[in-house]
């Protein structure tokens, strides 16, 4: 599996299986059962793989697989790789507080440069909130490079399940 260099910080894959989806579903259930290096769970056309908590650290990359019929033969299977949903919330938050006040301050620049007003604090409160998006993103981008070893251990553990 090959983990591209782009923006993206959670990648994802497709794949056509030669196996029903169902039997494809039933083989992580059997799994789960007998397999301690994993946890794995199924919610209806939905599996997620990932790592015992005793293993895990802040990054640790979960696997969420989602197989689904396109034609009778041949369904397709998803699959995003991701830090836990509490981690990536948190990601996303940061970086949403980061655009507003980004926003906000945009606004009072505009409004200091219409009042005839010193602009010095809004454009350094820009800037420093633009290099806080910065550090963000490589911080997600470190975190992408801590789990990669994970992710490939999930993925050959995914490919081992259903014999690809």
């Amino acid at each position: 599996m090959k983990i591209s260099k782009d923006i993206v910080l959670r990648p994802r894959f497709f794949k056509e299986l030669d196996i029903p989806s169902e039997k494809a579903l039933e083989a992580f259930e059997n799994k789960s059962k007998t397999c301690k290096d994993f946890k794995v769970s199924r919610i209806d056309h939905h599996v997620f793989i990932r790592f015992p908590k005793k293993e895990q650290h802040f990054w640790s990359p979960q696997l969420h697989l989602e197989i689904y019929d396109t034609d009778k033969n041949k369904p397709t299977l998803k699959g995003l790789f991701g830090p836990s949903p509490t981690v990536w919330t948190l990601f996303m938050f940061l970086h949403f507080i980061v655009a507003g006040l980004f926003t906000i301050a945009g606004i009072w620049l505009y409004v200091n440069i219409r009042l005839d007003s010193p602009i010095l604090f809004p454009i350094v409160s820009m800037i420093a909130l633009f290099i806080t998006w910065f550090v963000l993103y490589f911080a997600g981008r470190l975190g992408r490079e801590a789990g990669k070893k994970e992710m490939h251990s999930l993925y050959n553990f995914m490919k081992n399940t259903l014999d690809i």
